[in-house]
């Protein structure tokens, strides 16, 4: 399957009978997604729109039972999501069951999906959601708490696109990057964010080749990402590790480093 079967149009009638523009991007979208997505995780065709009612999850693989969740939006996506609640959102990471997340981007001109990226479950680390203020006791949740999605603090690595500019991506294209960084998955959440917020310092270098000062020069950020980790030049090493281990960047000798994947921008 390499996008031959996707159809970048949405289906007007399927959200006829609602008058809100919110319930009919939500419904338009999600039976887009149902109709059209395959698994990038294995070699499911569909996936399959997760049991009503299920907190977070909004679509589901029947073969390996990745869970996603979309976000969609007429404008383009930008550093910052809104999302659902902070605590179930902090809990769900630290116990390795937040879903994936669907970033769709459509013409409400032309009623078809412009920009389609996946951000993987294994690149949504603690320092990628910020906390939001909580509700004013006036108001009719007082107390509740919602969450950020900061997607400008993950590496360009965890966007990964399936349609863009109108355009499907080969899925064996999507499904390959998708396992390149699946290693993530075996690591603790700790471990993660620390592998993931290295990699963003990398890429913000803005330069394929580098060197360990360059990323020392994160080291004020880093720590204020990590706050409770006093050893962070140690852990920028180790880091950088993990990712030539796993082919991601690789060393040249005298403390130079080069990116192994070309970049996106």
């Amino acid at each position: 399957m390499i996008g031959f079967l996707m159809k970048l149009e949405l289906r007007l009638e399927v959200a006829r009978k609602y008058k809100s523009p919110a319930q009919r991007a939500r419904v338009l979208t999600q039976a887009w997604i149902g109709e059209n997505m395959y698994c990038p995780s294995c070699k499911a065709e569909r996936i399959e729109q997760a049991v009503e009612g299920e907190k977070v999850i909004d679509f589901v693989c029947p073969d390996c039972y990745e869970p996603f969740q979309l976000k969609s939006k007429k404008g383009k996506f930008h550093g910052r999501v809104v999302d659902a609640a902070y605590k179930p959102m902090i809990d769900a990471i630290e116990h390795g069951n937040v879903p994936s997340f669907f970033f769709l981007n459509y013409s409400s001109e032309l009623w078809r999906v412009r920009d389609l990226f996946l951000v993987p479950r294994y690149f949504i680390s603690l320092s990628a959601i910020e906390r939001r203020k909580k509700l004013r006791p006036s108001a009719r949740r007082a107390g509740w708490q919602g969450c950020n999605i900061l997607l400008d603090r993950l590496p360009q690595e965890a966007r990964i696109y399936v349609v863009s500019e109108y355009e499907a991506i080969p899925s064996n294209d999507v499904r390959n990057r998708w396992r390149q960084f699946s290693f993530l998955k075996q690591a603790s959440s700790s471990s993660r964010g620390w592998t993931t917020d290295v990699l963003a310092c990398v890429r913000k270098l803005g330069q394929e080749t580098f060197t360990l000062s360059d990323v020392y020069g994160f080291e004020d950020c880093l720590s204020g990402l990590h706050p409770l980790n006093k050893n962070v030049r140690p852990k920028i090493r180790q880091q950088l590790q993990v990712l030539r281990d796993h082919g991601i960047i690789k060393f040249l000798g005298n403390g130079k480093y080069t990116v192994t994947i070309p970049s996106q921008s």
